[in-house]
C-alpha cells in the first residue's frame, strides 16, 4: 500500500483555494484545509463527498506566526509528513489612487499576501527537509498581477511580484533537500473575488470594461497536475487565464 500524500491548502474556504482542495481530494490526496474561518472550510470539505474522510479543517491566520506554527505542528502530529503546500491565502483592498493609499491598507495586504506566504513556506520547508523520504513541493499563488498590474493596485501587485522572488529563492534553497517550488499565475478565474469582472473593471486607459472569466475548477485541475509530478520534475511557472481577458499585448 502506497504512502498517502499529504497537502496543506491555505485560503481553502472559497474560490481558488476551495477548487484546489477539492481537486486534490478528488485525486486521492489527504488535504489539510486552512483559512481564518472554520465554517467555509467545513463547507469545502462537505463538497468533497466520500473524499471528505481525507480532509481536515484547521482554522489559521497565516499572518500570525504562532497560528502558522500551530497549523504545521498539527500537520506533523496527525500525519508525520507533508508533501505539498499550496500557498493561496490572499487579500486585497479596494482600488484607489496610489497617493490615497493608507499605511494600514498597505501593511494588511503585505501581511497576508507576502509575510503569510513566507511563514507557511518556511514551516513547510522545515518539515520537508527533516522528513524521510526527504522533500516535497511548494506551490505559490502568484497572479497575472505578478506580470502586469491593474490600475490602482500597488499593494496587491507589489506582493505578487514579491511572490515570484520568494518562489525562486525557495527553488534554489530547496534544491539540496529535494524541495521543489513553483508558481501558478491565475487570471480571471470565476470566484467571489472576481465577481466584479461581470460588472466592469478599470482598464489601463481609464475606461471600464467587462472582462471574460473562466471556471475556477480548471485552476484546481492545473494545481493537481503540478502536485502530481514526481520531485525530479517541476513546473516552475504556470499561467492559466480566461482566454480572452486583457493581458497579451495592449489589452
Amino acid at each position: 500500500m502506497s504512502q498517502p500524500k499529504i497537502a496543506v491548502v491555505t485560503g481553502a474556504g472559497t474560490g481558488v483555494g476551495r477548487a484546489a482542495a477539492l481537486a486534490l481530494l478528488g485525486g486521492g490526496w489527504t488535504v489539510v484545509l486552512t483559512g481564518r474561518r472554520k465554517e467555509p472550510l467545513e463547507e469545502s470539505i462537505a463538497m468533497a463527498g466520500d473524499a471528505a474522510a481525507r480532509a481536515l479543517a484547521v482554522p489559521t491566520d497565516v499572518a500570525d506566526p504562532a497560528s502558522v506554527d500551530a497549523l504545521f505542528a498539527t500537520v506533523k502530529s496527525n500525519y508525520g509528513r507533508l508533501d505539498l503546500l499550496f500557498n493561496n491565502a490572499g487579500q486585497n483592498v479596494p482600488g484607489m489612487p496610489f497617493e490615497d493609499l493608507t499605511y494600514a491598507d498597505w501593511t494588511r495586504v503585505v501581511a497576508v499576501n507576502l509575510t503569510g506566504c513566507f511563514l507557511c513556506a518556511q514551516a513547510a520547508f522545515r518539515i520537508m527537509k527533516d522528513q524521510s523520504p526527504q522533500g516535497g513541493r511548494i506551490i505559490n499563488n502568484g497572479s497575472i498581477s505578478a506580470h502586469t498590474p491593474r490600475p490602482d493596485s500597488a499593494p496587491y501587485t507589489a506582493t505578487k511580484h514579491s511572490i515570484t522572488g520568494l518562489t525562486k529563492s525557495l527553488m534554489l534553497d530547496g534544491r539540496k533537500y529535494d524541495i521543489c517550488a513553483g508558481q501558478i499565475d491565475i487570471g480571471n478565474a470565476a470566484t467571489p473575488m472576481t465577481a466584479r469582472m461581470s460588472k466592469g473593471v478599470k482598464q489601463a486607459d481609464g475606461t471600464t470594461a467587462v472582462e471574460p472569466t473562466m471556471d475556477v475548477n480548471h485552476v484546481g485541475q492545473a494545481i493537481l497536475h503540478m502536485a502530481n509530478l514526481p520531485l525530479e520534475s517541476n513546473i516552475f511557472t504556470l499561467t492559466i487565464k480566461a482566454t480572452k481577458m486583457p493581458f497579451e499585448g495592449r489589452g
